[in-house]
């Protein structure tokens, strides 16, 4: 897959900004090397490049069993800004899942992995479509 806006080189912030913030590195890590492998071709800069910037912020990644269900639910808003700083895009990814709570299976694993997986295809989807002018 190309790199968004197609500009080879991009910078990453990733912000959790969630009331509990339980495993902040590792969901931080997940997120970034989700993205960061669904573009190979891109290069990822430090923060102080002066390459556009990918501003994701994390609002909610949990999960919670109600009665015999897991309820999953990962959201978060993505924003872009050109090199200058000028905003070029902003977003919602968000997805929620429900799932039996089966013997034998770790249902709240696999319902937050599969909230996982559609929110970051619908930013996949959202980044592949940004435009980045000069």
């Amino acid at each position: 897959m190309s790199c968004p806006g197609a500009r080879v080189s991009w910078r990453l912030q990733i912000t959790d900004q969630r009331a509990e913030r339980r495993e902040t590195d590792r969901v931080v890590a997940l997120i970034r090397d989700s993205l960061v492998r669904s573009f190979p071709g891109c290069r990822w800069e430090g923060e102080d490049a002066s390459a556009p910037l990918i501003l994701i912020e994390l609002h909610r990644f949990s999960s919670e069993l109600q009665g015999n269900v897991w309820d999953a639910a990962a959201e978060w808003s993505v924003s872009v800004q050109g090199p200058n700083g000028q905003s070029l895009t902003e977003f919602r990814a968000e997805a929620e899942v429900s799932r039996p709570n089966y013997r034998g299976s770790n249902n709240e694993l696999e319902a937050m992995r599969q909230a996982f997986d559609q929110v970051i295809r619908r930013t996949i989807a959202g980044l592949v479509n940004v435009s980045v002018p000069g």
